[in-house]
Parts: C-alpha cells; sequence; structure tokens
C-alpha cells in the first residue's frame, strides 16, 4: 500500500512569505517548522511556522504534483488558494496536532 501525503503552506505573521511543502507526516513536520530545528532553513530564517492551508492526497505522487503545481503559481493564487479554505487566516496547526 502507498503512503499518502499532504501538501501545506505555512507563512510568518505578518503574511509576507510562503513555504509550499509536502511530507508524508504533518504532525511531525510542522512541529519541526514551529521548533525550528533545522535553524538554517528558510522557513526558520523568515520565521514561517504558520500552517494556513493543506491537503491530504492518497499518494505521495499526487501531493508531490500539486506541491509543483502549488510552487509554480502566483502569490496571487497562493493567497487565492489559501482564502478559499482559510480566510481568516487562522493557524490550522490546532486542527492538524490533533490528528
Amino acid at each position: 500500500m502507498e503512503r499518502g501525503g499532504t501538501v501545506y503552506i505555512i507563512t510568518n505573521f505578518t503574511h509576507t512569505t510562503f513555504y509550499t511543502g509536502v511530507t508524508s507526516d504533518i504532525t511531525s513536520r510542522i512541529i519541526e517548522h514551529k521548533e525550528k530545528a533545522h535553524p538554517k532553513s528558510f522557513s526558520a530564517k523568515y520565521n514561517l511556522d504558520k500552517l494556513v492551508y493543506f491537503c491530504s492526497y492518497d499518494s505521495i505522487d499526487e501531493a508531490i504534483a500539486e506541491e509543483n503545481r502549488i510552487k509554480s503559481g502566483s502569490r496571487k493564487r497562493k493567497i487565492k488558494l489559501i482564502e478559499s479554505i482559510n480566510p481568516g487566516w487562522t493557524d490550522l496547526w490546532e486542527i492538524v496536532k490533533e490528528w
């Protein structure tokens, strides 16, 4: 059985910078971002730890394809995508950590 994957977007407090990623373990990955487990990473450098979008897929390949599609899109498209599920830009971590 193939392992699924989750595409996610994190941002900073002021929503000026985005990071789009993919993972097979969203809970552990967001903890890494929040705790700055990789201090020299892009997300740590720009204080990106607010989960504003995520979507899970049955296969990691589907998730990677969606990650690439999102990354290739404009900032405007990313904002539209985020606001389609999270119009208040709340930190969705509270939902994810209960999984």
